[in-house]
């Protein structure tokens, strides 16, 4: 019977983790990809907005060349504490159910069953893209993630949405010889693009550079053309590739197999005492971004740094009552 399960080997699973074993717990990490596996699905060349003081976790120093940290060092940030902790963690082994027993909960993998008096979900909502749900979104050529330009030269590419990700994708791909348009559903580019890649992407688009489609939608994606919505009425483009970069959500399948009431359909948040971060399941614990359900621009890694402590602390606070 372990202390604590940790479904989620990212940052916050990562921290939980940490002040577990600080505190003496038995723990285990479940991980269903590898380190970190949100972060190893960003932009190879990504640049992270926070610095790397901000980002630090349990006092351990995040040395990064430059203010604002690259995804590459954030990645060996996090090998580093699992290898300098001594984490306890199990990749490529993904929960796919929980079930109440005696004393505390069975979590289930494809692999084995670990009984734990507590547990903690700790899964982001990187690894979950929000679909279009369109004609043509299931074709080879639609992808939800971006990774590196270097697929799309010479291509006609679709980007569709101007928050960060869309951004940096059409810049890179376009710098390194794609045919760019982009399909905005709002009127102009979002405020939340870094400062540093706003004005950049607003001057492409004003000299020509990148074509760009505002108080859009994308109807449908064929083989070799997109058809867009547009304040003039449908345009066909021709098409090799779309990024449909539209953003991320929790796994709420995941939630709904774990047994996790979360709050009304539109913001889907988990019901969890905010003080101790516990949810209406005794012993169960919410931590990191997902506790924000499809309010994802609310937490992030730097504000919720202080949830492994204080979830150790409620469940230490349980054994010395019980």
């Amino acid at each position: 019977m372990y202390d604590l399960i940790i479904i989620g080997g990212g940052p916050s699973g990562i921290n939980a983790a940490i002040s577990a074993k600080r505190a003496g717990l038995r723990y285990l990490i479940l991980e269903k990809g590898v380190i970190a596996n949100s972060l190893f699905n960003f932009p190879v060349n990504m640049t992270f907005f926070s610095t790397s003081l901000k980002l630090e976790i349990q006092d351990t120093p995040f040395i990064s060349h430059m203010d604002k940290p690259t995804r590459t060092e954030a990645l060996e940030y996090y090998r580093r504490l699992i290898q300098h902790f001594d984490l306890d963690i199990k990749l490529y082994e993904g929960v796919e159910r929980m079930r109440a027993i005696e004393g505390g909960y069975a979590v289930e993998t494809r692999k084995a069953t670990y009984p734990s008096r507590n547990v903690v979900v700790a899964t982001g909502f990187y690894d979950t893209p929000r679909k279009l749900n369109i004609p043509g979104e299931d074709l080879p050529k639609v992808r939800h993630y971006y990774n590196d330009p270097h697929a799309y030269i010479g291509q006609d590419v679709l980007v569709i949405g101007a928050a960060n990700s869309a951004c940096d994708a059409a810049l890179e791909c376009w710098r390194k010889g794609a045919q760019v348009t982009m399909a905005v559903r709002g009127g102009e580019i979002s405020d939340r693009v870094k400062y540093w890649i706003k004005p950049d992407i607003e001057n492409r688009i004003k000299e020509g550079s990148i074509t760009a489609y505002f108080n859009t939608t994308t109807d449908e994606i064929q083989t070799d053309t997109v058809v867009l919505g547009t304040p003039d009425g449908q345009v066909r483009l021709p098409n090799d590739f779309v990024l449909a970069m539209t953003g991320y959500q929790p796994n709420f399948a995941l939630f709904e197999r774990l047994g996790l009431p979360v709050e009304d359909a539109d913001v889907c948040k988990p019901i969890f005492n905010p003080d101790t971060l516990e949810t209406l399941l005794p012993g169960v614990y919410m931590a990191g971004v997902a506790c924000g359900g499809k309010q994802t621009s609310k937490l992030f890694i730097e504000n919720t740094r202080d949830h492994g402590d204080i979830i150790v602390e409620a469940i230490q606070g349980q054994s010395v009552l019980s």
